[in-house]
């Protein structure tokens, strides 16, 4: 599933790019940052 992620002021905005008018998930910067350091320290996964 193509995503199309962005960054706004206080928040990041995530959303299926095949559905631009479906839901959209908002997540803090400090989440996003967490969600990003447990990619790449390999958490989810190959």
């Amino acid at each position: 599933m193509p995503l199309e992620i962005a960054v706004l002021d206080r928040h990041v905005a995530v959303r299926d790019s095949k559905n631009p008018y479906g839901a959209v998930l908002f997540f803090t910067l400090a989440e996003w940052a967490a969600f990003v350091a447990d990619i790449k320290a390999g958490y989810y996964g190959p």
